[in-house]
């Protein structure tokens, strides 16, 4: 007997619907969770949360075990939110700082095949530099004597009541300012000479470290690519 082909296509659908039932009727339902939170100083639970503690911290529990299941930290502030931003963002300045350094260091051990290398390149700096310091102690001791000689005349001048030329005291003013300049000049050098000497420890601290860590990779990789391959299992014979 032949079926029309609109009841075949209702058939169809009411069997398409049915197999749609059995599959939601195998699946298992949501579980159902319990929310404690705090609220007005008192813990407060229910298996629904309302939208005033939407941003409060909670601890959730499985409505049919009574086990946690998890838990969620209140929303933060918006001070507390600028400065986690701000927090990463000093992570991601660290890290990357950290990122050129060892660049720097890997650079530093391909230039220099030694220590020793090293040091001659750092002590070609020190050398300028010591002899810039020379220089400057010496302007500075020769103003000064020069200063004092001024500063001799024109106690001369007021020991024999006479007045002082406003010339040599128009002098006198500007071998002082020129002293005090120098001066800072020279403290300056100085500074610089033990940061670079400070520097220098540094960097052959780091290019010891760095030396060993590449010669240990490399051997490794020597030692890797040295190794045999296995070898193939021969056939037993018969």
């Amino acid at each position: 007997m032949s079926i029309p082909g609109r009841t075949i296509a209702l058939l169809a659908a009411l069997a398409v619907a049915g197999s749609g039932a059995a599959m939601a009727q195998s699946q298992p339902p949501a579980q159902k969770r319990i929310y404690c939170w705090d609220e007005g100083g008192r813990r407060v639970c229910g298996d629904a949360l309302p939208a005033s503690a939407a941003n409060s911290a909670r601890t959730e529990f499985s409505a049919r075990t009574g086990l946690e299941t998890g838990s969620v930290g209140r929303a933060l502030t918006a001070d507390e939110r600028i400065a986690a931003a701000a927090a990463v963002r000093a992570a991601q300045l660290q890290a990357d700082a950290q990122a050129a350094q060892r660049r720097r260091d890997l650079a530093m051990v391909e230039s220099y095949r030694s220590e020793e290398e090293l040091r001659q390149a750092y002590g070609e700096r020190t050398g300028l530099l010591d002899e810039a310091i020379k220089s400057s102690q010496l302007g500075v001791s020769n103003l000064r004597l020069s200063l004092l000689s001024l500063l001799q005349q024109a106690g001369d001048k007021e020991l024999a009541n006479a007045p002082v030329p406003q010339g040599l005291t128009s002098t006198i003013r500007g071998q002082h300012s020129e002293l005090l300049r120098q001066q800072q000049i020279l403290r300056n050098q100085l500074s610089e000479r033990a940061a670079l000497e400070t520097e220098m420890q540094d960097s052959l601290q780091r290019y010891r470290e760095t030396r060993m860590e590449t010669d240990a990779g490399a051997t490794q990789g020597a030692a890797a690519s040295a190794s045999p391959a296995p070898s193939a299992p021969v056939p037993a014979t018969h």
